[in-house]
């Protein structure tokens, strides 16, 4: 199913040399672990920290947010932040992510601990996330989402569901 020009954007944007600077079949498919350990600069060109996980909503068959960590010292002490996917553009010419906000908000956003991971299911909080970082929740105009709404008898006004994942760690 091809995007029309009115989709919005809820995957990461891709900006740089693309294929040219990638290893494989990158930029615009890539394995997950490949992504992790990359590091994120923030609008003000600030370094945030590192992709330590990327979220998969296995359901839909995308990402749902990648996980920041940022701070602390060989992992010990850092601070771990739910980043929107939709927030990030891999830049492939500095082999980074950029992300849409200055370092002072990355600075002030909630966070959580290894120990608490939030859920995505929790529709309260992966709106605010998504607020947050002014990215567009990846669940809204879902076909998957639709057709749950449809079997359920759930009006169209409502909004769909986000995805259940986050408290699961594959």
């Amino acid at each position: 199913m091809a995007l029309s020009s009115q989709s919005p954007q809820t995957g990461a944007r891709i900006i740089g040399k693309g294929s040219e600077t990638a290893a494989g079949p990158g930029p615009d498919v890539m394995a997950a672990n490949t992504l992790e350990g990359n590091r994120v600069v923030s609008s003000d060109n600030e370094d945030i920290g590192k992709i330590k996980d990327v979220m998969v909503d296995v359901q839909r068959g995308r990402i749902a947010y990648a996980v920041l960590s940022s701070g602390g010292f060989l992992g010990i002490g850092d601070k771990l932040l739910a980043l929107p996917w939709g927030a990030l553009t891999l830049d492939t010419t500095q082999k980074c992510f950029l992300l849409n906000v200055t370092a002072e908000h990355v600075k002030n956003a909630p966070g959580f601990d290894k120990d608490h991971w939030p859920s995505m299911a929790d529709i309260g909080w992966a709106t605010q996330v998504h607020e947050y970082y002014h990215a567009e929740p990846h669940w809204l105009n879902d076909p998957l989402a639709q057709e749950r709404r449809i079997e359920s008898g759930a009006p169209y006004d409502e909004p769909p569901e986000p995805p259940e994942a986050g408290s699961v760690k594959l």
